[in-house]
């Protein structure tokens, strides 16, 4: 008895959807997202340990934003943010993030 036909099937279709998840966590949606033209940063304040500077630095960089009279709430999610990244120093034993983004929306 041959079993190629009924492998070829659940192989082809688990490589599909494992592509399809792909695609989506690379962006990949029918929708494409409106971004700003240019990013913006914004500095935390400093903290012993680097997680929670980074999280004071998208803290203000989703405040200044939601105050942007072009972009506001509707881009204030750093995880749509496009091209993200953190800078971080160490002085003193405590850290400084500066987050950058470009705001996008859905």
């Amino acid at each position: 008895m041959h079993n190629d036909g009924v492998r070829m099937p659940a192989i082809f279709l688990t490589a599909f959807g494992f592509l399809s998840l792909i695609a989506c966590a690379l962006g990949g949606t029918a929708e494409a997202a409106t971004c700003a033209d240019q990013p913006v940063s914004a500095r935390g304040d400093p903290s012993r340990f680097e997680v929670l500077a980074k999280l004071k630095a998208r803290g203000n960089w989703r405040a200044k934003v939601r105050a942007m009279p072009a972009l506001g709430a509707a881009y204030a999610d750093f995880n749509r943010a496009q091209a993200t990244s953190y800078q971080c120093t160490l002085e003193d034993g405590r850290h400084t993030c500066v987050a950058t983004g470009n705001p996008c929306r859905d």
